[in-house]
């Protein structure tokens, strides 16, 4: 069963894009995989502002990232590139902390105008740090997510079609990918 790590860099508590990531690791969930949620806004300040990458958790969350089969990166989008909490962890993971690993850029904002942020910042970052393959990004306006009352999520307009889809082959791409042998 592959393992994804399902990262939120937002800041927020009550952010569209975290809750975006969980209902979607529903899907994947559904799809044969264990999915790990990591929000970086609980990982301590201190150690993300002061770039501590000895600090006890930045070292635990190194670990995820080096266990697992896959990453899906959420953010929410601002000044037209990906949160500064999330480039954070970014600088304080080892340099290939994505080799070998399959990675799905998610982004949201409130207006299509940063819809390249996912190509143009995101993806530039994931490379560097050597995703063995990215799959095509996708970018999901605030308004197309719907949060209810009870908390569930509804994704709508456009999005929801082409999103399905995307997560669906980067499932599939997890799922053809040989599996790791664990010692």
């Amino acid at each position: 069963m592959p393992t994804v790590l399902s990262v939120s860099g937002s800041p927020s508590p009550t952010s569209r894009t975290a809750r975006l990531l969980r209902h979607l690791d529903v899907r994947l969930g559904l799809q044969g995989h264990e999915v790990v949620p990591l929000d970086v806004r609980s990982l301590p300040a201190e150690a993300l502002t002061g770039a501590d990458a000895r600090h006890p958790a930045i070292v635990e969350a190194a670990a995820l990232f080096e266990r697992v089969d896959g990453v899906v990166f959420g953010t929410p989008v601002y000044k037209a590139a990906y949160s500064g909490l999330l480039k954070s962890l970014l600088d304080l993971l080892p340099q290939y902390a994505l080799a070998g690993k399959t990675v799905l850029p998610l982004a949201t904002g409130g207006t299509t105008a940063h819809a390249l942020a996912v190509d143009y910042a995101l993806r530039p970052v994931l490379s560097a740090m050597g995703a063995a393959h990215i799959t095509p990004g996708r970018f999901v306006l605030d308004k197309d997510v719907a949060v209810g009352a009870d908390g569930s999520v509804t994704v709508g307009g456009a999005a929801a079609g082409p999103l399905e889809r995307i997560v669906d082959q980067f499932s599939a791409h997890l799922h053809a990918r040989p599996q790791r042998v664990s010692l």
